[in-house]
């Protein structure tokens, strides 16, 4: 094994600050490329090009391997502040980079399979365990499914495709499994409201063999350092819990989206007067109001959002899993952060009056962006807000990857 050695280009020496000045420098490029890239319903190349040179796509790939392997909170900030650009790359950006976060929890083979060929290569995934079916071989594990999802699959390599795995009827366990771009179909069926430049296609799998090494058992990522690559990659940030802080990367697409319709708002406010009355719009107090508004919602979203992982990583430095509790609270706060933020959007939305409704209206792609990202299951508010009110109103909840 080439165990991270003499990879090259690196970033291990890039600090947090370094990474969102890099991302920052970016927003105006972005914001210039989302049209196009929305009719394209895929990352453009310039844009790939732009995060491979960067590095933003290896926030947490260990350093070993010539990632920058930053705090955990950079799996929000980062992705929040390209998503002031473009929500879609912002998006593509969370998931990309959240799965060399996952791959350090793989088994070491694993690493060394994608990395010491490419530590560069790109990871897309399909995380409804229903949606993929396995059965244990000599060896491993044959699979099969049909994902919805997949974002950023057309420049991936490799694919983490989750199933669940059942002994007859019985389910025995929850893998994530790696799999080559070889082995599996990538479905185009991206035509959708909005978040269209994500590409979040559809894959198939059939009868795919995937080795031991290449198949992470949910069970061993619910917090705690027993998770195969824990030897050689002992970072607390790889200790936080998967299943309970997976949701928070995504997140940040909906943050730096509604920073973003915040931004242009005030732009476009600072120079427009209305078409009836000719009188400046910032003098009226109720613009002034909703714009007030939008800009503590989105504040609000950010700090709790952030905490949430400062917490997180906290927790894991000090040698323990979190309390079924906390994991349930974490998944509740990002559900109402996100709802912060596409009640922000709704509002600034409003206050474009009829110049919302025009294609070559930003805000208009934004308001799109926000509703579709939103169907996300992590940030449903009736899915995620009832179990953290159940376990604490003294009930019991069960969750076999949580």
């Amino acid at each position: 094994m080439t165990r991270g050695v003499d990879v090259t280009p690196g970033f291990a020496g890039v600090s947090y600050d370094e990474a969102m000045r890099r991302a920052r420098s970016l927003v105006p490029t972005l914001r210039e490329r989302a049209a196009r890239a929305e009719v394209a319903r895929r990352m453009e190349a310039d844009t790939l090009d732009d995060l491979h040179r960067t590095g933003l796509l290896r926030f947490h790939q260990p350093r070993r391997w010539g990632g920058m392997e930053l705090p955990f909170v950079s799996l929000f900030d980062i992705p929040a502040e390209i998503a002031r650009g473009c929500a879609s790359t912002g998006w593509n950006v969370a998931n990309l980079g959240v799965h060399h976060w996952m791959l350090a929890l793989y088994d070491e083979r694993a690493q060394d399979e994608v990395w010491s060929k490419n530590p560069e290569a790109l990871i897309a995934s399909g995380i409804a365990y229903p949606q993929g079916r396995g059965r244990r071989t000599d060896g491993g594990f044959v699979i099969s499914g049909f994902w919805n999802f997949s974002s950023g699959v057309d420049a991936a390599d490799w694919n983490m495709l989750a199933v669940t795995v059942r002994d007859g009827e019985r389910v025995v366990d929850h893998r994530m499994c790696l799999v080559p771009k070889t082995d599996y179909e990538i479905v185009d069926d991206w035509h959708v409201l909005g978040m269209r430049s994500t590409g979040s296609k559809s894959v198939r799998a059939t009868d795919v063999f995937v080795p031991e090494h290449r198949a992470l058992s949910m069970y061993l990522a619910r917090g705690g350092g027993e998770f195969p690559g824990a030897s050689v990659n002992p970072n607390a940030l790889y200790r936080v819990p998967l299943s309970a802080l997976g949701s928070h990367c995504l997140a940040a697409a909906g943050v730096g989206n509604a920073q973003a319709a915040l931004e242009l708002t005030i732009d476009a406010i600072r120079e427009r007067s209305t078409s009836y009355t000719a009188l400046r719009m910032r003098d009226f107090q109720a613009v002034q109001l909703r714009v007030a508004g939008a800009g503590a919602r989105v504040d609000a979203a950010r700090l709790v959002i952030r905490a949430d992982c400062l917490e997180a990583e906290r927790i894991a430095v000090e040698g323990r899993a979190p309390t079924i509790e906390e994991k349930l609270r974490f998944k509740r706060n990002v559900a109402y952060a996100m709802g912060l933020c596409t009640e922000a959007v709704d509002q600034l939305h409003a206050l474009a009056g009829a110049n919302g409704i025009y294609d070559r209206y930003p805000i208009e792609r934004l308001f799109r962006d926000q509703h579709a990202l939103t169907g996300h299951i992590g940030f449903s508010w009736d899915a995620q807000g009832a179990p953290w009110a159940l376990v604490t109103l003294g009930g019991e909840f069960s969750s076999p990857t949580l």
